[in-house]
């Protein structure tokens, strides 16, 4: 043996028994995880001009909208009423920071935690470095400026405006870290990809949702930090520094929850790459095809067309149930629009009206439709060469949304009759439903083609970065427009009370039904030419996920 390879290592100096100096030139984790945050937002908006355009244009009316909240609540300053408006609007902010990452589209590629799983990052500081990132956006500042303006309109004295800076902090900090920490926890329930834990996801949000919302609205609000701020303008400081205790020791369980949830995230295995099930459950899921197949084949219209109809109302229903993020968003639908009415009527403040709320909730599922399909779209696309086609593509697709949304939409409102005693106003609220879920068919359909958007398969967001502001644009601007649209309808309503014709209210009812299936009719035949003329640009936005 060569004496170089007996001879021992010389002994290391004391300097080197420590940690290792970072590497030159190295930054901290926060300051990487934000300039990578406002990189990849500066990179998206230069992709393209449309998507620069949408984004702009949704900045500017968050921005308006929350001056216009601001001055409102400037306003208030002084007003008895001041106290209640801020609780809600807190409360409010909270529940909206902990939903809207599940309910709706987000492009945040620094806070999917999927992405640094092969990084050496110890929690904790993965923790503050994600949290400070969280708050640069929109979403952040807009959140900012309805605190300010709800801590000018509670802050009377120096006493006061020394609690508010802490308060509005925490308050901020409490909703950024609900949020981030309810996308970390459900994070593997929209990944998986046989969804076997997303049937926990809702059997959580049916059994414990509206227990969460109650709990949140009469809690998160002073536990996020404002109403004490007028307590302490009163000389009540016990009470006015127990509630920002109160609001630090929420915001250090909630980095606690995220801390876990990343931790487990990061370190468990992911329960979706399981065997493939036996031969009796591949039997069972067989017969459960045949079926489908069958009952797809029944809905179709009868005509040349049927079998190519049946088969795109079998791959949505399919997406329905199998995709993990489609089955998520229908799931949330399906529970925010049953709670809302359901939930108002049991406590005697609600109307039978509100059951509409459940068919704007599930005309949603039509924006989009071409996004779901991820690049596999581009075998939709072949069968696609003329406008007719695509009108055929895009009718099976209501058509299957329909299969759920319209008697989902009639147990609602009947159900919220039943509840309020108000029979004499079910074939209104009935008659508005339909025409509302045929208008959202109709536009829906044209957003799907003119502002179409890629859903990644992995990590906890529902829109590709970069196409956020393309997103928004899609789903609240099809909203207004949908809301528009029932208009005639509610001027009929509004003219028959007016007018004394109660006797003839039943109207409402047929005329909805007709209402909306012309709308959905028209909005289907408009969408089908631009779709077929904007392949494409379609297959390229629906291929970036």
């Amino acid at each position: 043996m060569s004496d170089h390879a007996t001879t021992a290592p010389a002994p290391l100096p004391p300097a080197a028994a420590g940690p290792p100096p970072p590497p030159p030139g190295g930054r901290p984790l926060t300051a990487t995880l934000v300039r990578l945050k406002l990189s990849l937002l500066r990179n998206g908006l230069r992709q393209s001009s449309g998507r620069r355009a949408a984004y702009l244009a949704s900045a500017v009316v968050s921005l308006l909208f929350a001056a216009l909240l601001v001055l409102g609540l400037v306003a208030l300053r002084g007003h008895p009423y001041a106290p209640t408006v801020t609780l809600v609007l807190a409360a409010a902010l909270a529940l909206g920071w902990a939903v809207m990452p599940l309910f709706f589209p987000s492009g945040d590629e620094t806070l999917d935690p999927t992405r640094l799983v092969m990084l050496p990052l110890r929690p904790e500081p993965l923790v503050r470095s994600l949290l400070v990132a969280s708050l640069v956006g929109l979403g952040p500042f807009f959140t900012l400026c309805l605190l300010t303006g709800s801590l000018v309109a509670l802050a009377h004295g120096w006493a006061a405006a020394a609690v508010a800076i802490p308060a509005g902090v925490l308050t901020l900090l409490v909703c950024v870290a609900l949020a981030r920490a309810v996308a970390a926890a459900n994070t593997r329930l929209l990944t998986s990809r046989k969804g076997r834990d997303l049937a926990v996801l809702s059997g959580l949000i049916i059994a414990v949702g509206a227990q969460v919302v109650n709990f949140a609205v009469q809690r998160i609000g002073s536990a996020g930090g404002l109403s004490h701020v007028e307590e302490a303008g009163r000389g009540q400081w016990g009470e006015a520094l127990a509630q920002l205790v109160l609001a630090a020791v929420a915001l250090g369980l909630l980095l606690l929850w995220w801390r876990r949830s990343l931790t487990k995230l990061m370190t468990a295995p992911d329960g979706s790459t399981l065997g493939a099930a036996d031969g009796p459950a591949r039997k069972n899921r067989a017969g459960r095809a045949s079926r489908l197949t069958r009952y797809s084949y029944a809905l179709a219209p009868a005509g040349r067309e049927r079998e190519r109809t049946a088969a795109a109302i079998e791959r949505s229903l399919r997406y329905m149930w199998r995709d993990p993020k489609t089955k998520a968003a229908w799931i949330t639908s399906l529970a925010i629009g049953l709670i809302v009415p359901v939930f108002n009527a049991v406590q005697g403040s609600g109307s039978v009206y509100l059951a509409c709320f459940a068919a704007g909730m599930l005309g949603v599922q039509m924006y989009n439709q071409f996004g779901q399909d991820t690049s596999a779209f581009w075998m939709v696309a072949l069968t696609i060469s003329s406008a007719r086609d695509a009108y055929v593509e895009l009718r099976a697709r209501a058509l299957a949304l329909l299969t759920v949304t319209l008697p989902y939409a009639t147990l609602v409102t009947v159900l919220t009759a039943a509840l309020l005693g108000a029979w004499t106003q079910l074939p209104e609220a009935l008659g508005l439903s339909y025409a509302l879920l045929g208008a959202m068919t109709a536009t829906g359909a044209w957003a799907s083609a003119r502002y179409a958007y890629a859903i990644p398969q992995e990590g906890n967001k529902n829109v590709a970065p970069g196409q956020a502001g393309l997103a928004w644009i899609s789903v609240l601007g099809g909203m207004v427009a949908g809301a528009a649209l029932c208009l005639p309808l509610v001027g009929l309503q509004i003219g028959l009370h007016v007018g004394g014709a109660h006797g003839w209210l039943w109207v409402m009812l047929p005329a909805g039904v007709g209402y909306g299936t012309l709308l959905a009719y028209a909005g289907l035949r408009v969408a089908a030419p631009r779709t077929a003329g904007r392949l494409p640009e379609i297959l390229g936005a629906v291929s970036r996920g």
